[in-house]
């Protein structure tokens, strides 16, 4: 493994800390506070530069099975950080979040979390 990748895969566990934290807080307590937004914002700022050094350090291009997994994946958690942050500029902070946006969040942090840890398993187990 190169050390763009490294970067890349410590990158996308602290992406996985920081955007777990917002996404699971936000469910447990259903409303905005500025911590949910700055470790939800941090998470996706974190993957999609994780994203970038893992394509760049890649000898395997950037379309493979998991990098369009991948791909998806962040696209759901933009999304999903977008939809909150209208909601914050919508209602204001402390605001309670509706239903449909707490269900595509947990929506899009389990299929984040699936990207993840296929990432994980291809890297222990790597193909001959």
């Amino acid at each position: 493994m190169n050390i763009l990748s490294i970067i890349g895969a410590f990158m996308i566990t602290l992406a996985l800390l920081s955007y777990g934290i917002g996404s699971i807080a936000i469910q447990r307590f259903k409303e905005i506070s500025r911590w949910i937004l700055i470790f939800l914002t941090l998470g996706v700022l974190l993957d999609i530069g994780a994203v970038i050094f893992m394509i760049i350090g890649s000898t395997k291009g950037a379309f493979t099975k998991h990098g369009i997994l991948g791909y998806c994946a962040t696209s759901t958690m933009v999304i999903d950080l977008i939809l909150i942050w209208r909601c914050y500029f919508k209602n204001g902070i402390d605001s309670s979040i509706s239903d449909s946006v707490l269900l595509y969040s947990k929506i899009s942090y389990a299929w984040w979390v699936i990207a993840y840890i296929t990432g994980s398993i291809l890297v222990i187990w790597p193909q001959s």
